[in-house]
């Protein structure tokens, strides 16, 4: 009889396959990251272009898009596997299932949260920002892009047995999101004049250490709803 794998061998398969169909299907991650590049760079045709003017508002151009097109993400987390039953074999599997669902969110962060992060310091350069901004920017960006792929993984699982849930799952997680907006937002201001920037970093690692903690029971609960 073969030996169940552990729950981390059995993520990393996860992880692994999900990242090989990704290769197969590259539209899927490349929208997102397509979206955010084209909102941030039209920012400058429909304000002042005025260097002070675009960076005064490139806090704001960046986490709105990054946002939206987090959002425009979710959508692909667990309907494939949702409709082949590859999530019913998680369920059955006698592994965490909340382990699981955190590996694949883990895989949604890595297409979509990461490539985001990495475009954002690009696009906030485009937007006037100095290159001193870089590093804040991007540590802004990687601790928000955790929390946004931690709260979309639980309206995934909401509107998972729904037809056509983008809208609905919109009307989920942009509430939830508010708050590593605020503090996102405000990390970028204040990396971008090149003020210490400590506090709403400090305060965006916080919400996702909370959303680590709390989010994938959440998810996997929702799954679960929605597989019944």
């Amino acid at each position: 009889m073969t030996p169940r794998p552990s729950l981390y061998a059995a993520a990393l398969l996860i992880l692994q396959r999900d990242l090989r169909l990704a290769v197969r299907r590259p539209g899927e991650w490349l929208q997102p990251v397509a979206f955010f590049i084209c909102v941030t760079l039209l920012f400058p045709l429909a304000l002042d272009p005025a260097p002070e003017r675009l960076r005064q508002l490139a806090p704001a151009a960046l986490w709105i898009a990054a946002l939206l097109s987090s959002v425009l993400a979710i959508d692909f987390l667990f309907r494939e596997d949702g409709r082949d039953g590859t999530l019913e074999q998680f369920a059955l599997s006698g592994q965490s299932f909340t382990g699981l669902v955190l590996a694949k969110t883990l895989t949604h962060w890595l297409l979509t949260g990461l490539p985001l992060a990495v475009a954002a310091p690009l696009a906030a350069v485009a937007l006037g920002a100095p290159t001193a901004a870089i590093p804040g920017v991007l540590l802004a960006l990687l601790l928000g892009s955790i929390s946004l792929s931690l709260l979309g993984s639980i309206g995934a699982g909401l509107t998972l047995g729904l037809r056509r849930g983008g809208t609905l799952v919109s009307l989920i997680v942009l509430p939830l999101a508010i708050p590593a907006l605020v503090f996102g937002a405000q990390a970028t201001d204040l990396a971008i004049r090149g003020e210490p920037a400590a506090a709403p970093l400090y305060l965006l690692a916080s919400l996702a250490v909370l959303g680590l903690t709390l989010a994938p029971v959440a998810s996997a609960a929702a799954v679960r709803i929605g597989l019944e």
